[in-house]
Order: C-alpha cells, then structure tokens, then sequence
C-alpha cells in the first residue's frame, strides 16, 4: 500500500516508523528540508515542499496513493490537503489529523476527510474506556462522522452474562466486530457467550449508539422475563405432587 503523509514532525514520523514496520510504501512531504536528516526513517521517500500547492501534489503522483494522511500541526493545511487529495486526484482514502477540537466540525466529506482523528478526543476516550466499565465509550468516529467504533466492558453483574451473541436482538445499525477476552481478541459467532469482564467493540452508526447503551445499561435487562430458580422449581413440584395425591387447596 501506497501512503502518503503531509509532515514529518513527531505525528507524522511516528505514522510513517509504524507503516513502514509493516512494509508499506511511504512517501513525506514537508515543508523543511532539515527534517529528513533527523527524522531517522530508512526506506521511506521524501520530497521537500508545499503540500497545499498542486504543483508539489502533482510532483508526489499523489493520484497513485492508497491513503493521503495530513498529519501537519496546522488545521488549515490538513483540510487543504484532504480537499485536493479528494478533489482534484481522486484518493480513495484521507485521513486528517485534528489539532484544535473546535475545527473538529470541518473534518468532514465537505473538505474531503474520510477519518479525522482528535488527538485529544481520542486520548480521553482511551482514559474512558479504562475506568467506565458498564458505559459505552465511543472510541473513533468513522465515515465522516456517520459511523463510530465504540467499547463496552461487560460488568460483572451484567444481565447479558451467558446470553450468546445470536440470541440478543441488537440494535440494526450496530455490528459486534470483535470480543477482548483475557487480552485475546475473538471473532464473534452467533454461539458465544458473553462473560463479565468481556470487552465488546461494534461498529454502529452514531444515531444508534444510544440503543446500544440502552441494551447493554445494567437495568435493561430486569424486565425481561428470567427463568425459575431452584427454589421456584422445587416448590412447583412439591405442589404438583400434593394435587396428584388429591391434597387441592
């Protein structure tokens, strides 16, 4: 895969080490050329310049990536860079890095963005998903902001604790992806059953995540008719041994 990343500061280094761990093609774009010298980064490509210029753009081949990543320190220039990348060569995937969240709005299909990431949205949502056992925590939003990835950690007095995956109704817009369990990750089938601690991630649509949490609260389930106990047992058929004998109240 073919990924292109518009600046090489720390964000942008950091992405491109990662990619290339995993054998991607990568190429940088910046604006400095000192960068190259101290970014440490073999095998990537570089070309010095201004991504929010067509002519570096063009000079990139930027209409043969897989992935335009803007990952600059500066909102304007990430929206510019998604918007052309999108515009004027047709790349199928661009991701914008969010600085200030309240530019978060623009990060859209409107300016080309296909997944805008928060830096600090996303770091309070780690801090959620580590505390708030029984809530829903929305981890990434996707898709221009239709879709999200979100994280419930099943509590250990939870009513869906030994339902299987087939048997609850879920929410139609809301797909269990992945199950974390005992830090092992689980495809999910229709005959697994959920286990307190279990973290469960979907991908659902932002408008259904309030069905989702309404599912997974640990009262939804109190309503629903529950099976007799051992004691409800025992008492039935001691009173349908005392008619059987003629004994009827």
């Amino acid at each position: 895969m073919k990924v292109v990343i518009v600046g090489a500061g720390s964000v942008g280094s950091s992405i491109a080490r990662e990619l290339l761990a995993h054998k991607h093609e990568i190429l940088l774009i910046d604006l400095k050329p000192e960068v190259i010298g101290r970014s440490g980064l073999r095998g990537a490509h570089w070309l010095v310049g201004d991504a929010c210029e067509l002519s570096t753009l063009q000079d990139a081949k930027l209409e043969d990536a897989d992935v335009v990543v803007s990952a600059t320190g500066d909102d304007k220039v990430n929206l510019v860079v998604s918007l052309l990348a999108k515009t004027e060569f047709g790349v199928g995937r661009t991701v914008g890095r969010v600085n200030n969240p309240k530019n978060d709005w623009m990060f859209n299909d409107s300016w080309g963005v296909d997944v805008a990431v928060n830096t600090p949205q996303l770091m309070t949502a780690l801090v959620e998903e580590a505390v708030e056992i029984g809530d829903l925590v929305r981890l990434l939003t996707l898709q221009t902001g239709v879709s999200s990835l979100v994280e419930f950690t099943v509590p250990h007095d939870s009513h869906a604790i030994g339902l299987t995956v087939g048997s609850i109704d879920w929410p139609e817009d809301s797909t269990l992806v992945a199950i974390l369990r005992d830090q092992a990750p689980i495809t999910p089938s229709r005959d697994d059953v959920i286990d307190g601690g279990d973290e469960l991630f979907f991908v659902t649509t932002i408008a259904a995540e309030e069905q989702l949490r309404e599912l997974l609260s640990p009262g939804s389930g109190e309503s629903q008719e529950q099976p007799p106990g051992p004691d409800e047992i025992q008492a039935a058929a001691q009173a349908e041994s005392l008619e059987g004998d003629g004994f009827e109240g």
